[in-house]
């Protein structure tokens, strides 16, 4: 999956993110291994450095660790993991609040869409 970085915002932030999201839909599973930083750079086309500093903040927010000599892995705290994936879908579904608020749809009406939505795809 590519990884579309966009210029205007740190990189390593949106490493971070993307990272972050590959864990919580399941592409990392919790205890599994990362690729090295050279290959997550390489993958992402950015500088090892870059990457680096993506996943040391990625470590300080315990959402993986480090083994000294084996690498860095994802955090086995399915809590943790769980509240991550909340944060991340409350975060989509204000976006999308958003954005439907400057079409011009009330909440009210957005949810209706979003029903009706559901309803057609089933």
């Amino acid at each position: 999956m590519p990884w579309n970085l966009d210029e205007n915002r740190p990189i390593y932030l949106q490493l971070m993110e993307k990272i972050r999201h590959d864990i919580v839909s399941g592409i990392y599973c919790p205890g599994e291994r990362l690729p090295s930083v050279r290959e997550l750079a390489l993958d992402a086309a950015v500088n090892p450095n870059t990457m680096q500093k993506a996943l040391s903040e990625l470590e300080r927010s315990n959402i993986v660790y480090s083994q000294r000599t084996s690498g860095r892995f994802i955090t086995e705290d399915e809590h943790m993991l769980k509240q991550l994936k909340n944060e991340l879908a409350a975060e989509h579904i204000q976006e999308f609040f958003e954005k439907m608020k400057q079409l011009g749809f009330p909440q009210e009406e957005t949810l209706a869409l979003v029903k009706e939505h559901i309803k057609e795809g089933q």
